[in-house]
């Protein structure tokens, strides 16, 4: 792939579906789900909006796949960040790797919010399904609380909806709500209260 002088990439053979798919990556974090359009991912691409209607039916079908793309890398990241912790399923160590995903969710959408948004800018069951995507690393790491014994049991059910909307919804109000013109230091601050209060609150 690339660039002309214009800022459009050239395609030269290769893997078209893969190249629109990169395209259409960068116009989400530019500007959202909104941002993705076909024929301008084409046009930008290097080839005809023909060429891309063989890969993609519409407009919804490539972003469909951009929400996959943006599902994928905050599983990434979550996976990433876990990978830096002890491998401890006891006690507080355990409660750190809820800490940990919980904080990276939401430093991901600080860092690519266009790409944050378009993420759920498709519903997919999948999304939601135990052992799948980063739903499945946060139901993992409240199963390895149980296991430490500082999740009881009986509370586990539900625990994945409730932390989720906790740090989905302060990733939204410091995104476009009240707490966008948050100092840093005090968001994080705010943050790392939220996920306390939800590590030792379920």
């Amino acid at each position: 792939m690339l660039e002309d002088p214009g800022g459009a990439r050239r395609y030269h053979h290769g893997n078209l579906r893969a190249a629109l798919i990169d395209t259409a990556v960068d116009q989400a974090r530019s500007g959202g789900a909104d941002a993705v359009v076909l024929r301008d991912a084409a046009r930008r691409t290097g080839v005809s909006h023909n060429a891309a209607y063989r890969h993609f039916a519409d407009r919804d079908d490539l972003l469909a796949e951009v929400s996959r793309q943006g599902m994928a890398e905050l599983e990434r990241r979550m996976r990433d960040r876990l990978a830096d912790l002890p491998d401890d399923d006891t006690g507080e160590p355990a409660s750190a790797r809820l800490r940990a995903v919980g904080r990276e969710y939401v430093h991901f959408a600080l860092a690519e919010p266009g790409l944050f948004s378009t993420a759920f800018a498709c519903a997919r069951p999948e999304d939601g399904a135990p052992g799948q995507g980063a739903y499945g690393v946060l139901s993992t790491v409240l199963d390895d609380m149980v296991t430490a014994g500082v999740l009881p049991a009986e509370r586990r059910p539900g625990a994945d909806v409730t932390c989720w909307a906790g740090v989905h919804g302060f990733a939204v109000l410091c995104l476009q709500g009240p707490l966008r013109d948050l100092p840093e230091d005090d968001r994080e601050a705010q943050l790392e209260g939220l996920l306390e209060r939800l590590a030792r609150g379920l």
